[in-house]
């Protein structure tokens, strides 16, 4: 029997037994539709139905039918438990809990089948559902060989590409594994999602960005800096605007380094800034940017690097006007300098993890160009320990919508503002620390890696071979 055929009278999703049908049901007039979903009946209305899209099977049904007779009810040759999960997710957008029972791809496939998978990535992948409180350790993704994770890209839908040694290996929105592509890279140390089939990659080891098609498996781009010594030009650091790629880059030589801006969909070069040629002593010149980030509130490009020398750690982060190509402002790092950094357009902050504190501390963006002093969330008193000590060393941190994640060594912790009134002076703020997971999800190797992607987390740790899927408990498939 083919899938799509005309049988009996339908209900509201039970068997009829003892309904009476209403024969209104199927008159032209009326907005309600029947439908037999392999010997079940359903019944729904035709807006739900167009909920989908307007060129799917479930919207042209109540076209196909004759709705003067009651024998000539819609029939689906389809699983009917299947149909009703999806029937659900028609009318709220989201999938009901009883979908837990049921593997994943069997809802997959039959959201493509009705040609609603649109639909369905949506409702599992949709941002809003990030709820970071409320995070545990839901789904470990294996990776072949040996090597560990060594970067993370994830994309707004929350398919996530992670580079482990030579490869590239791809999870989709619903974490099956995609593919696994091998790179001419040794070690890849930057990766950067710019679709969800296309990634730029870099190492701080092999010349040169490539622009690499993962579905179909080649380099479309390979992108230089063609630097005054003529060497290699390795890439420290990639980041991205709507319609602008930064990439910085060093020269193989070591002695110069330069940021690339280049237009996001022909990757011509636009521009170039921060160009440093190493003079002397002078080591300030000799820190590539290890760290690009877009401001969007300040239409400015944020670059941090360190160097570590026999009397410490210092470093810099300045703020880049692209258009100009000058530095608007800079902050200098000496004093427990930043082991990480990130920034938070929705905080409206920079978020440092000191490396010999390991504590973390802000400076509020409202005082743009104003205030280079730091305000510390966590414990003062670690200011003063013994530059060797550096409890900071190997700790991470990222922003994602309005929180703060920091990785400190195994453990997770969240930083939230706390709203205190009406109050517009910046040193009202009031940070508060969580820890996330559970009991056993506390604890591990070292956190490496974060990113986000839809309403996940994604986590690698030092020396494991897997990702750590981070979800919402209410929210999890």
């Amino acid at each position: 029997m083919p899938p799509f055929t005309q049988s009996g009278p339908i209900s509201n999703g039970f068997p009829l037994t003892n309904q009476k049908i209403n024969h209104q049901n199927h008159h032209p007039s009326t907005n309600i539709i029947t439908i037999d979903v392999g010997g079940q009946l359903f019944q729904t209305t035709k807006q739900t139905l167009t909920l989908g899209g307007s060129n799917t099977l479930l919207s042209n049904i109540f076209d196909s039918s004759e709705p003067d007779s009651i024998n000539n009810i819609p029939f689906i040759d389809r699983d009917p438990e299947l149909f009703s999960i999806l029937l659900s997710l028609l009318r709220t957008g989201n999938l009901p809990s009883k979908a837990k029972a049921f593997d994943i791809q069997d809802i997959i496939f039959e959201a493509e089948f009705y040609g609603i998978s649109d639909l369905l990535v949506q409702s599992q992948s949709n941002p809003s559902q990030f709820e970071a409180f409320d995070l545990e350790k839901s789904v470990i993704l294996p990776l072949s060989g040996r090597d560990s994770p060594s970067a993370i890209a994830t994309t707004p839908n929350g398919s996530v590409h992670v580079s482990h040694g030579s490869k590239i290996t791809s999870f989709d929105w619903s974490l099956q594994r995609k593919s696994t592509t091998l790179t001419s890279f040794t070690a890849i140390d930057s990766l950067l999602a710019l679709s969800p089939n296309v990634v730029a990659a870099g190492a701080t080891d092999f010349s040169g960005l490539q622009i690499l098609d993962l579905d179909l498996g080649f380099v479309r781009e390979t992108l230089n800096w063609e630097n005054a010594t003529k060497s290699s030009s390795t890439v420290q650091a990639i980041g991205i605007s709507p319609e602008l790629l930064f990439t910085s880059f060093e020269s193989g030589r070591r002695n110069s380094n330069s940021i690339m801006v280049y237009d996001l969909n022909s990757f011509k070069v636009v521009t170039k800034i921060a160009q440093n040629e190493i003079f002397g002593a002078n080591l300030d010149s000799a820190i590539p940017s290890t760290k690009l980030s877009w401001v969007p509130s300040l239409n400015l490009l944020m670059a941090s690097g360190s160097h570590s020398s026999p009397s410490g750690v210092s470093g810099n982060i300045k703020f880049w006007d692209i258009r100009s190509g000058n530095a608007v402002w800079e902050i200098k790092e000496s004093a427990d300098c930043f082991s990480d950094i990130a920034v938070s357009d929705t905080l409206s902050a920079v978020f440092k993890i000191g490396i010999n504190s390991g504590e973390v501390s802000y400076i509020d963006l409202r005082n743009f160009g104003s205030d280079n002093s730091w305000s510390y969330l966590g414990d003062t008193r670690k200011l003063n320990n013994d530059k060797k000590v550096k409890e900071g060393f190997g700790c991470t941190i990222e922003t994602h919508g309005n929180q703060v994640f920091c990785g400190k060594q195994g453990n997770l912790e969240l930083w939230s503002e706390v709203l205190m009134g009406s109050s517009n002076n910046v040193k009202d703020r009031i940070f508060r620390k969580n820890a996330l997971g559970r009991v056993k999800d506390l604890g591990g190797n070292r956190i490496t890696n974060m990113g986000f992607g839809g309403n996940k987390m994604f986590v690698a740790r030092k020396d494991q071979q897997c990702i750590e899927v981070w979800q919402s408990s209410t929210r999890r498939f």
